[in-house]
This record gives structure tokens, C-alpha cells and sequence, in this order.
């Protein structure tokens, strides 16, 4: 297997190179399972979320990431965009997006009640592993929007290929996509 190697400021990841269905490879980025690469990027993604008065992720892997964050700026709760409907979200909102870069269909974000009370008229900071082609970033802030928050920040991990232009978001490094 191949790896392409990357420096999250001070923390080297050795990333796999997986094939994706649409014939294009990435250097897959998973921070499941991995206690010290997680604390390592939200001490260093906390200090540029310090303005925020609540965070944002999606599910799954941007969970420990935010939590950690969330610890570190002391913030007891964070808002968790979830990809299935559960039985206490029953008064909360729903927003359909187009997938991500390695889902590759139509998903649909949800929000409990309780959430969206948390985000509402609050400066949100949405935060996850991997920014590329935007397409669960648009899921998210659609979420924030329709739950009366504002989109204050947009902090990864990574942004991977053309989404390391944009002026928009923050994050540690930059990866490559790469093409066969």
C-alpha cells in the first residue's frame, strides 16, 4: 500500500491511499480509533475557535475531534448533525445535501431539538476531519441556517486538493487528491 505522508503542525500521519469508486485516490484521513492524533489537532484547532459560542459537527468523525475541541475551549455541549433519524430528534430539522467526496449519494442531516435551542442566535464554529469538495460543509451550514445560528467559522483538520484555496475555511494541512 502507498501512503502519502502529512504534517498536521508538529504531527506526522502517515495517510493510505485509497482508490474511490469515481476512479480518483485520496489520502484517507481517520481519526477514529486514534486518542493521540485527536488531542493533537484540537489543541491546535481550539485556539482558533475561541470566538465561537458553540461548535458543529457532522457524524461520525468529526465527533471525537469536536469533543475535544469543545473540552478544550470548556464548552460543555456541541451540536451534532446526525446522518439517521433517532426517536428523541422527533421535534428537531432535517436538511437533504448532496454527499461527500467518499458517500458518493444523496444523505439528509438531522438535528435534535435540543440542538438546534443550542445553536440558535449563537456564533457557530462547524468543525471536521477533512474539507474537499464542500459538499457536507454546504450540509452543515444549511443545518446551522435553517436552526438560526450564524456560521462564525469553518475549521478541518484537512483541506484536500482545490478546497486548500478557499478563503473561508481553516484548517492544520493540505493534501493532494491523487489521479491515476
Amino acid at each position: 500500500m502507498k501512503y502519502h505522508t502529512v504534517d498536521l503542525q508538529g504531527f506526522q500521519a502517515d495517510l493510505p491511499i485509497l482508490k474511490l469508486p469515481s476512479g480518483i485516490s485520496i489520502a484517507f484521513f481517520n481519526l477514529h480509533g486514534d486518542s493521540e492524533l485527536t488531542e493533537h489537532c484540537a489543541k491546535k484547532l481550539a485556539p482558533l475557535l475561541t470566538d465561537c459560542d458553540v461548535l458543529i459537527t457532522a457524524e461520525s468523525k468529526g465527533l471525537q475531534l469536536t469533543h475535544c475541541v469543545a473540552r478544550e475551549l470548556n464548552q460543555r455541549y456541541y451540536a451534532v448533525a446526525r446522518k439517521s433519524k433517532k426517536l428523541y430528534m422527533q421535534d428537531g430539522i432535517e436538511v437533504p445535501f448532496l454527499s461527500s467526496i467518499t458517500t458518493g449519494k444523496e444523505q439528509t442531516f438531522y438535528l435534535s431539538k435540543h440542538d438546534v435551542d443550542l445553536i440558535k442566535g449563537k456564533k457557530v464554529g462547524i468543525v471536521d476531519d477533512v474539507v474537499s469538495t464542500g459538499a457536507s460543509l454546504k450540509g452543515l451550514e444549511a443545518v446551522v441556517e435553517k436552526a438560526g445560528g450564524i456560521i462564525h467559522k469553518k475549521a478541518f483538520v484537512l483541506a484536500e486538493a482545490d478546497a486548500a484555496d478557499r478563503k473561508d475555511v481553516i484548517y492544520l494541512a493540505s493534501i493532494p487528491i491523487f489521479k491515476d
